[in-house]
């Protein structure tokens, strides 16, 4: 097998714009060549913020006299967060990253508030295709504000006859997303102001009268608690094959990410 090459760059904020009141997009440029035209929009990749009190990001170096990684010093390590890339200009070298803005009480949402022009932010992809999908009749996406980006790229990768149902959590509703749209899709907004204090998405998401004809698929993308419940009720309650979905929490409440990331992944293998 091939092994995976993981591009990783250093970009510097070009522009900034809040999509919604919610919902802030920074595009970033970074001044070398890089493979981010091959990655699947949509897909993770890791960023790499700096520390409080530092503008620029220190990756870690490769010492081959002593072949080991040397990590910078502790006061300049960037703290590493998960996130989805909306968009790549290839022509510019750009790529376009939404946060979520829920305070400076989070590295990445704080990062995204305060920057400016020139500002670094550290990002490293997998070179590599992803299949966010497996094709179907008819699609059923399911998500919190985390899972715009990725539902927003699903979208828009799917066939103008594609069919389903979407069904996005927001904090309010002045975010309600434009860009969430299919003309296949019918589209519900859930308003949930406080969703670490719990989310009625699991469901409404059960609630829905799904197909009884033609093959189906449903993506889930929200808290540990409500895709835990969801994994659940597909592969329990209604007997859907693994390919008949795809279920993984960005996050889980009341713990940061790098701490709450065994009980994420160890969910998604159940």
């Amino acid at each position: 097998m091939e092994k995976t090459v993981i591009a990783r760059h250093i970009f510097k904020v070009t522009a900034k714009e809040y999509i919604t009141p919610h919902y802030i997009r920074v595009r970033l440029k970074a001044d070398e060549d890089t493979d981010f035209g091959k990655c699947t929009l949509g897909a993770n990749n890791k960023i790499f913020i700096p520390p409080t009190g530092t503008k620029e990001v220190q990756f870690a170096t490769f010492d081959s006299e002593r072949g080991e990684w040397v990590m910078p010093d502790e006061n300049l390590t960037p703290l590493v967060r998960t996130y989805t890339h909306r968009a790549f200009d290839t022509d510019t070298n750009e790529v376009t990253i939404d946060f979520v803005n829920h305070g400076d009480n989070g590295p990445a949402s704080a990062w995204a508030r305060n920057a400016v022009k020139s500002d670094q932010l550290g990002i490293a992809m997998k070179v590599r295709e992803t299949k966010h999908y497996t094709e179907a009749d008819w699609y059923f996406l399911i998500g919190d504000a985390t899972a715009i980006p990725v539902i927003c790229c699903i979208l828009e990768s799917l066939p103008a006859d594609a069919k389903g149902y979407c069904i996005v959590e927001v904090p309010s509703e002045a975010d309600i997303h434009p860009e969430v749209k299919h003309k296949g899709f019918k589209v519900e907004w859930l308003i949930n102001a406080h969703p670490e204090q719990g989310s009625a998405i699991a469901e409404r998401a059960k609630a829905v009268v799904l197909p009884t004809e033609g093959s189906r698929f449903a993506y889930v993308a929200c808290e540990y608690s409500s895709v835990r419940s969801l994994r659940s009720y597909f592969k329990e309650d209604l007997g859907w094959s693994n390919r008949d979905y795809y279920a993984f929490s960005y996050w889980k409440a009341g713990v940061a990410e790098d701490k709450s990331a065994a009980d994420r992944q160890e969910e998604k293998t159940k």
